[in-house]
């Protein structure tokens, strides 16, 4: 029997249906998939589509993707000791499965290949022995939500998602506990997948034969579950966003926050235009959780796979967010932010509205994440006055962050790039008594408020609320800096206080390259050529007020000052930075490179103090002038 979802109004799947049935792929098919695939702890990813095409938004996916995904789960079942899913079970080709007492929650994000994908993995895990609880689409802070709040119910989440990826591609998220799988979890789970791919020509076989004799009353219990789990999903989710804002889980106090929220909408009325370009986050709280607290809201392009334009929200893709806007705050002046997530709805970056022009400005990545920063360090420290206080971010988030940070007698630490390794980070800092209320990365604008493990667009969007209508935020944080408190406290006047400097977007042309040799290499060669333009290139430097520099090379949750292998271990591949410094030894710019572990690219960035782009223009072109150099034959 076909079951819809009552949500989106999409088919899900049928239960007698069993999409495990085609011919059983080669070997040499399934490594050919698999070669194309990226996997890292922030995720697996790869163009699903079946023509290869990353812009393509078929729904059909190649036979050999289909049991990679199958592979996949059985992978995961597995690393969480499922009997059915041990090597021995797949050698001796088992087909009589007893349930399990492991626990899996499974979601995706609204791609046309989710559905297909969903089904595969929903199915391989039940017949696996798995309990399945499945929400199909859903925002990816909801399902860590439901992991964060309530643990013990559920032993893992697989979350099939490509985040910010183009429409065609498509990948998965393993983790518990609120967040994905530490690298070294993560690893396992990686090294487990890969030697049944390549070192288990029976698995494939043992799978299409589980499928074909599984008693479907068991998967059919999975799929007509599924409006139930949602709407315990969904309300689990909005307590979880409650007791991120006001840092606690007392309902009282969430009723109290609301409350103030209201009535102090009612006197200044704030409205938001959420475009949510048919993302996960069209069937979340998004609507009826900001209408509650006050807020007016319109949104636009709200059915799941309603997507108008590429899915990363930068740059040009926020333009119809800021022509909306424009359009509604010239009918009524409360309309000031706008908000764009991409697929999966764990973040998304912001519009406001300038009100002496009336026009709408794209709020850059940093500055969202640097907005975000302040506004929690900032309550952090009015609750926690004499508290050690600090912020996690990783390498290439701008130093603004350092800037304010240290206005507020908060510590800064890095880490490489990836959700995983700064909510560790995180967590260890903890550990040795710091308070760490918000952390994240600063380069794709994604906060993690804690004790939240994703980023989320509506923490975001709360945290700006508490800034614009928590007095107390901005009294300190102005006289922080030496700075009369405006009056009133708009988002313009908080934006002019903040230190100014001028990023490379992350997703910018200019941001990403194409590389050749491999990271030990390059970076070997790029050290050589650093060493010598820096004698060459003097003259310049002087001219930029620059008189030394210093590496900082990040892997997992480390960092640490120092050039050469010596400082980097193999294979090579973490973050690797110049800090260029001023007569006085202070940071005024940093280059910065790593090779992308969910884009087959080589992103790199410039951060420059101060409004001169030709500055930043100048030194990108010499950064990225050095990688070139360091990538010929």
């Amino acid at each position: 029997m076909l079951i819809y979802d009552t949500l989106s109004h999409h088919p899900i799947a049928d239960d007698m249906f069993n999409i495990l049935d085609f011919p059983v792929p080669s070997t040499s098919a399934l490594k050919d998939a698999l070669s194309t695939m990226i996997l890292s702890s922030s995720g697996w990813r790869k163009v699903f589509a079946e023509s290869g095409d990353e812009e393509d938004a078929t729904a059909k996916i190649t036979e050999a993707d289909a049991m990679l995904a199958s592979l996949a789960a059985l992978s995961l079942a597995r690393f969480l000791g499922v009997r059915a899913a041990a090597k021995q079970a797949v050698k001796r080709g088992e087909v009589h499965v007893e349930p399990h007492d492991t626990t899996i929650l499974v979601g995706l994000d609204a791609r046309p290949t989710g559905r297909v994908l969903g089904d595969i993995v929903c199915r391989t895990l039940t017949m696996l022995g798995c309990s399945v609880r499945y929400l199909y689409i859903c925002a990816a802070p909801q399902i860590m939500a439901d992991c964060n709040l309530f643990p013990e119910e559920a032993d893992a989440f697989f979350y099939i998602s490509a985040s910010h990826n183009p429409i065609g591609h498509n990948g998965f998220k393993f983790g518990r506990s609120g967040g994905v799988y530490p690298s070294k979890e993560a690893e396992k789970i990686i090294n487990i997948f890969r030697e049944i791919v390549l070192e288990e020509p029976m698995a494939p076989l043992y799978l299409q034969s589980l499928s074909s004799q599984m008693d479907t009353t068991r998967y059919r219990h999975v799929l007509t579950s599924v409006k139930a789990e949602q709407s315990r999903n969904l309300e689990r989710y909005e307590q979880f966003v409650l007791t991120t804002a006001v840092q606690s889980g007392d309902r009282n106090e969430h009723r109290m926050f609301r409350e103030m929220l209201v009535k102090a909408h009612s006197k200044e009325p704030l409205g938001v235009v959420g475009e949510l370009n048919g993302s996960a986050r069209s069937v979340s709280i998004d609507y009826r959780f900001l209408t509650s607290l006050g807020l007016k809201v319109h949104q636009i392009n709200d059915q799941p796979g309603q997507v108008v334009h590429a899915i990363v929200p930068e740059g040009e893709n926020l333009q119809l967010c800021q022509q909306t806007l424009e359009m509604l705050y010239a009918k009524d002046p409360s309309f000031l932010l706008g908000y764009v997530p991409d697929n999966d709805g764990d973040r998304g970056n912001l519009v406001y509205i300038q009100r002496k022009t009336g026009k709408a400005h794209i709020l850059e990545a940093q500055n969202v994440f640097a907005l975000v920063v302040l506004a929690e360090l900032t309550l952090c420290r009015l609750k926690h006055p004499s508290s050690l206080l600090a912020t996690v971010v990783n390498g290439p988030t701008s130093n603004r962050i350092d800037h304010i940070a240290q206005a507020l007698d908060a510590e800064v630490f890095r880490c490489e790039v990836g959700e995983a390794n700064v909510v560790e980070l995180a967590e260890m800092k903890r550990k040795e008594g710091y308070l760490v209320p918000v952390l994240g990365e600063g380069s794709n604008g994604g906060n993690i408020t804690h004790p939240a493990k994703v980023r989320d667009p509506l923490n975001t969007l709360l945290s700006l609320v508490k800034l614009l209508r928590n007095r107390d935020i901005a009294k300190l944080w102005f006289r922080a800096n030496g700075k009369d408190v405006p009056h009133p406290v708009t988002l313009e006047k908080i934006i002019e206080s903040m230190p100014i400097y001028t990023t490379t977007g992350a997703f910018s042309k200019d941001g990403k390259m194409q590389i050749h040799h491999d990271h030990a290499i390059l970076k070997s060669r790029y050290e050589v050529l650093l060493q010598a333009d820096w004698i060459e290139k003097q003259e310049m430097f002087r001219e930029m007020d620059i008189y030394a520099y210093t590496v900082f090379q990040t892997e997992g949750t480390n960092a640490v000052e120092g050039m050469g292998e010596a400082f980097r271990t193999a294979p090579f591949t973490g973050g690797y930075k110049v800090a260029l410094k001023d007569k006085d030894g202070i940071i005024t710019d940093f280059l910065w490179m790593r090779g992308s572990k969910t884009e087959p690219v080589y992103r790199v960035m410039v951060d420059s103090k101060g409004d001169d782009r030709s500055r930043h223009d100048r030194l990108l072109a010499w950064h990225r002038s050095l990688i070139a150099r360091a990538d010929q034959d």
